[in-house]
């Protein structure tokens, strides 16, 4: 059975309070926008090149890929106000057939932002009617059935699609060669995590002192999305166990009582190293094998357990199968694993 994960950097039910507040801590422009300061320099290049031709052209489409939770819809939202645009925001597995697309498309205007997230799951069909609604700014479309049918082209507005993605080895080439702009958003680092935590905590009107901030920095395995949802969680334990003011004991009581480990890892992370060492030790694991021990899907694995783990040198990838490396063998055998 999946074990459910403080740490696991999805996004919250769109109707939830909690979705409401992480929204509202996003930042909307490149200033505020804390952290991939490469790729921050390479769009607004892109961007300000577009604003002084002002010749109709649009922005070239946008493919961002790396691990969940590093601000890649944030970046689409910070794009799309600094072109002065309206953005419309859709993901993947929600456009069903060319239908839904064709609808999303004609309902655009000029300028406008089509940012479609895990744009990787999107179907073989809708995709063919997205290559060249990206290239040409036209959609095909087909009228009737059989004998009758004929296929009919309608102009689009010209609009830039940002497609994000955690597996960019699992998009079409075509639609890959669509994409003018191509970055990869890198873990962050742990400066730039305690930036982000203190303004959170501005935003939120609580008051942090630096070795918490530290602490939680250190803690939220270099990920914005898990460091705003760790400090949300250590604020409420200060409101109920405390004067509401998060120090660095509040928060070393509120990490030990989540469990969360002075790697950052959770108890789902320890989980999956410990069954991988205690049944297979130093010898390979296959990724399907890996998902049946811990009840979790094998795309769960790839996409939330593995960055991290890789990242942290706890985990191997070898052509035979996944393996814990001396270091994570190190890790399981500390009794309290410095929680």
């Amino acid at each position: 059975m999946a074990i459910e994960r403080l740490v696991e950097p999805t996004l919250a039910e769109d109707n939830s309070e909690e979705a409401k507040i992480e929204i509202s801590l996003r930042p909307t422009s490149f200033k505020e926008y804390i952290g991939q300061e490469h790729l921050k320099n390479n769009l607004k290049l892109a961007i300000d090149a577009v604003k002084k031709r002002n010749d109709g052209s649009t922005l070239d489409h946008i493919l961002l890929y790396g691990p969940p939770g590093l601000g890649k819809t944030t970046l689409a939202g910070v794009v799309a106000h600094e072109l002065g645009a309206s953005i419309r925001v859709t993901s993947g597995p929600a456009i069903e057939r060319a239908g839904d697309l064709a609808s999303i498309l004609t309902n655009l205007k000029d300028g406008d932002v089509l940012f479609i997230d895990e744009i990787h799951r999107l179907k073989r069909a809708v995709e063919e009617v997205l290559y060249s609604a990206m290239e040409d700014y036209k959609l095909d479309i087909v009228i009737g059935k059989g004998p009758a049918a004929r296929s009919m082209r309608l102009d689009l507005p010209k609009f830039t699609v940002i497609g994000a993605t955690t597996r960019t080895g699992s998009l079409a080439g075509p639609l890959r060669d669509r994409f003018g702009i191509i970055h990869r958003l890198e873990y962050y680092k742990e400066p730039e995590i305690e930036q982000i935590i203190n303004r959170t905590a501005k935003i939120l009107k609580t008051r942090i002192e630096p070795r918490a901030t530290a602490l939680l920095a250190g803690r939220s395995r270099l990920t914005p999305r898990i460091a705003n949802r760790l400090f949300k969680r250590v604020r409420d334990y200060a409101d109920v166990n405390g004067d509401g003011i998060i120090d660095q004991e509040i928060a070393r009581q509120s990490l030990e009582l989540m469990e969360i480990d002075y790697l950052g890892l959770d108890p789902a992370d320890r989980n999956m190293l410990r069954l991988m060492y205690d049944n297979y030790g130093d010898k390979p694991v296959g990724l399907t094998t890996i998902a049946a021990l811990t009840g979790d899907e094998a795309t769960t694995i790839e996409d939330y357990y593995e960055p991290y783990l890789l990242q942290l040198g706890l985990l191997v990838r070898t052509p035979r199968g996944r393996v814990v490396t001396e270091k994570g063998r190190k890790h399981l055998q500390n009794p309290k694993n410095n929680v």
